[in-house]
């Protein structure tokens, strides 16, 4: 392991982008799939992770719902949230912020309290056994209607106290966050924060909207709003918190190569990038995976590496005690490697 290495492994990280259903590992899906009697269109593990090849956002989200469909019960839903847990402790990740889809398991039937029973169970279970906070964050899909949108706020209502935060994800092309201004109100009106992916595909005008209609919180992606001069200048002026994930804008064709990547442009800008898996088990990485991969690729220097780390402790929805904690671990771990 080299030294910069090292110093990725011990970093004290915060994911901010990070989607539940996404962190289906194959072999956990065939194991939930058989106890629920229901059957893969794969013949093997090897054979559904070598699907995991897409050609754009549309066909990964094709796979991605289809995987959805073995979680069926409480406990799948648990068993899916634990593992994901336990595999970023090895990553040194403190806080998670989790994504769910809550409309894409409603429209198979499953209930609204199946699903975040399981993945609060889950949660609660590492911060007290693994010492990861989190905050969860329910997403509607944006190529659904604003309709569907209200009616998932309302089943949500007995759990707001537990939800954190309302995001906006899936097919962003054709899919403005304009169509969804009038829930996104209401989610404020409701004390939630919100956030919404914008400027991965989309154009960096889905950026504008992002911050002017739906008056988000942060932004997710956000790799478009460099097309912009005037808005690098607005996020920059606004300190808006970008959560970008390198090795699903690679794997997504966002990027061609990795060393195109626009994290050092956005840090060069004043940009408060975070670094993020999004989807680990479809795009081949995990925290460490990615700023690892990003690293090597542009030659993220020490000091980079500690500033995208802050950005995320100081950009994350953890309590002010919780951040100051992770700060004082990234202090500690600054001065074991001499960074100044």
């Amino acid at each position: 392991m080299s030294d910069l290495s090292s110093f990725i492994a011990a970093l004290p990280k915060a994911e901010l982008h990070l989607h539940i259903e996404g962190s289906f590992e194959p072999e956990l899906m065939f194991a939930i799939a058989e106890r629920n009697g229901i059957r893969l269109p794969y013949g093997s593990v090897e054979e559904l992770r070598s699907a995991y090849a897409f050609n754009n956002l549309q066909e990964f989200l094709d796979i991605y719902y289809q995987g959805m469909n073995v979680l069926q019960k409480e406990e799948d839903y648990y068993d899916l949230t634990i593992a994901y847990l336990k595999r970023i402790k090895a990553d040194n990740v403190r806080h998670t912020e989790i994504f769910w889809d809550p409309q894409g398991h409603l429209e198979r039937g499953i209930p609204f309290s199946t699903q975040i029973d399981g993945i609060l169970r889950a949660l609660k279970e590492g911060e007290e056994t693994l010492d990861i906070s989190y905050r969860l964050i329910m997403s509607f899909l944006r190529h659904l209607s604003e309709e569907s949108a209200f009616d998932t706020l309302a089943e949500a209502e007995p759990y707001l106290q537990e939800i954190y935060a309302i995001g906006l994800d899936s097919s962003e092309t054709g899919h403005p966050p304009e169509k969804f201004a009038r829930v996104f109100a209401a989610c404020k009106d409701k004390g939630l924060k919100v956030t919404a992916h914008a400027g991965e595909e989309g154009p960096a005008e889905y950026v504008w909207q992002a911050l002017d209609l739906i008056k988000v919180d942060r932004i997710d992606h956000g790799n478009r709003s460099l097309e912009d001069p005037e808005l690098v200048k607005r996020l920059a002026a606004d300190q808006q918190v970008l959560t970008v994930c390198p090795l699903s804008n690679l794997k997504l064709c966002v990027v061609s190569d990795l060393n195109e990547h626009p994290v050092p442009a956005m840090l060069n800008a004043g940009l408060k990038a975070t670094i993020n898996s999004d989807d680990p088990a479809y795009f081949g990485g995990y925290m460490n995976d990615n700023l690892n991969a990003l690293q090597q690729a542009v030659n993220l220097d020490q000091r980079q590496l500690v500033t995208l780390t802050r950005n995320a402790i100081d950009g994350s929805w953890a309590t002010e005690e919780r951040k100051q904690v992770l700060r004082a671990e990234l202090k500690e771990i600054c001065q074991a490697f001499s960074v100044i």
